[in-house]
């Protein structure tokens, strides 16, 4: 078996052309070639394949093919083979046009009516600005270049994130796309959900029972997720990131779609309908978690100047390049929220997230409730300095990354004369279980539209939803001005109040 083959997987049998828009950006040639050429190093792509690259620069197919060779040499997670390099590029064609042009589809057409060099199964991956998700859709279908569902071939769009900017604009858009398309045709994509400790999530719930019955009310204290950044605004991303912020960037799908499966109830099958359905559910019993005002349960900052651990100077957010210096737009975002089922009544929800942060990392932490009687003391120490402590709780972490994997934390007897507690960890990460490399996000989740399966991705009500949960936070953005917190620490003080009456605080770790 070559390194990092994803285990199980089948060979896609469906002969395609994948038809890569904006194809010159920087997704194509650090993520989507590398993704493609690794499926196809491992025999996972069928005999008949074309990429096209779909971009208005001035290239030719031996060009583009001599760019992209370059691309998987450098971003390829694997090493790579000269000669199995060489082999894919032949498949890579490259198409001129503008995306927002009719007459660039009519000639993308007439390429392919060259069937032999372009398969009729088609695959279209929107990596393109929002605004123009729709027109290219629209572009493509009265080109004829979609076809029906259920017709002998197969046509699937895949887009990219973000999915609208409010509940208002995302309505819009699955209205406009869904004009066009039908919704088993589309795939929304979020790269999160091709991480592989993200899929273990349901399994680790599901497949194990001594832990789904305690995955209530009754045991669980809180949960809290975290997705922090130690990067800012770094290759001209301002523009962008000014527009969006960490809510519409990160919250929207990211951090909703973490806690979605870690909250769910159990699918009756693992088909994506299954899935989904439960996913939707949950999202809609999801609420911000407000006493008397929003600002109880909601917090935005932005980054202050600083230093870095080299004595460099850190440019401020509203200092950095193509950034609003007048800007409102939160580099950081903490909220609490509570999902008002008969699981998790009760049980607060702490989400936070946010550029210029102290450690790159993303986790769920799950913290059970204290026993009801305080029979043990609990024993805290610092290399050779110990302090009698109250009992800790029990934690289970689920870290996405950097670190992929699984820690429980738990308390035992001390070894010693003493009868006292230390917190012990059980801990499973894929790097010291597995040595093979885990794959990249984007190699499943091309894999997975090839094949069909929509499981991993997102549907049009379940996008709503998300916005629902966070169109409250919109709406009063007025009363929710961002304080500044100092780069490379955790956030900002305001963000420890939302643990109010809950036992516990943020994990920095």
């Amino acid at each position: 078996m070559p390194e990092g083959e994803i285990i199980g997987e089948s060979r896609v049998q469906d002969s395609v052309t994948i038809v890569i828009f904006g194809a010159s950006g920087d997704l194509t040639h650090r993520k989507l070639i590398p993704a493609l050429y690794i499926a196809y190093a491992q025999g996972l792509l069928p005999a008949r394949f074309t990429i096209v690259g779909f971009a208005r620069r001035e290239y030719d197919d031996a060009v583009f093919q001599q760019m992209l060779a370059k691309s998987i040499q450098q971003f390829s997670r694997l090493e790579t083979d000269p000669e199995t390099v060489a082999r894919f590029v032949e498949h890579v064609r490259y198409h001129k046009g503008d995306i927002s042009t009719p007459g660039a589809y009519e000639s993308l057409k007439a390429r392919f009516s060259d069937t032999e060099t372009y398969p009729e199964n088609r695959l279209y991956y929107l990596s393109i600005i929002p605004s123009l998700f729709a027109p290219a859709v629209k572009l493509l279908k009265e080109a004829g270049l979609v076809a029906k569902p259920g017709a002998e071939h197969w046509t699937r769009v895949v887009i990219e994130k973000p999915f609208g900017k409010d509940l208002k604009s995302a309505m819009a858009l699955n209205t406009k796309l869904l004009k066009y398309l039908s919704e088993c045709q589309i795939y929304r994509i979020d790269h999160y959900l091709g991480k592989e400790t993200v899929q273990n999530i349901l399994s680790f719930r599901f497949a194990n029972a001594i832990f789904e019955p305690v995955f209530n009310r009754s045991y669980i204290d809180h949960i809290q997720i975290t997705a922090a950044e130690t990067v800012g605004m770094e290759m001209g991303r301002g523009g962008y990131y000014d527009e969006y912020g960490a809510l519409r960037d990160m919250v929207t799908n990211h951090l909703l779609q973490l806690l979605c499966l870690v909250t769910m109830e159990a699918p009756g099958d693992l088909s994506a309908e299954s899935i989904r359905n439960e996913k939707v559910k949950v999202l809609n019993a999801m609420r911000l978690d407000i006493r008397k005002n929003i600002s109880d349960a909601v917090c935005r900052g932005q980054y202050g100047k600083g230093t870095d651990a080299e004595g460099k100077p850190i440019t401020a957010y509203l200092d950095e390049d193509r950034i609003d210096p007048k800007s409102t737009t939160e580099s950081f975002a903490a909220m609490r929220l509570s999902i008002n089922n008969w699981r998790w009544a009760g049980v607060p929800i702490l989400l936070r997230t946010g550029k210029r942060m102290a450690k790159k990392t993303t986790e769920i932490v799950v913290q059970f409730k204290v026993p009801p009687l305080q029979l043990f003391q609990q024993v805290e120490c610092d290399d050779d300095v110990c302090d009698i402590t109250r009992i800790k709780p029990n934690t289970l972490i689920f870290q996405i990354q950097p670190n992929e994997g699984i820690l429980l934390q738990v308390g035992t007897k001390r070894p010693g004369m003493r009868f006292v507690v230390e917190d012990v960890k059980m801990d499973f990460s894929y790097s010291g279980t597995w040595k093979k490399s885990l794959p990249e996000a984007y190699e499943r989740l091309l894999l997975d539209t090839l094949h069909g399966d929509s499981t991993l991705f997102t549907r049009s009500d379940e996008v709503e939803a998300e916005w629902r949960v966070v169109q409250p936070i919109l709406d009063n953005l007025d009363r929710l001005q961002p304080y500044t917190y100092p780069p490379g620490e955790w956030g900002m003080p305001e963000a420890d109040w939302l643990f109010h009456g809950v036992e516990g605080k943020w994990r920095n770790k």
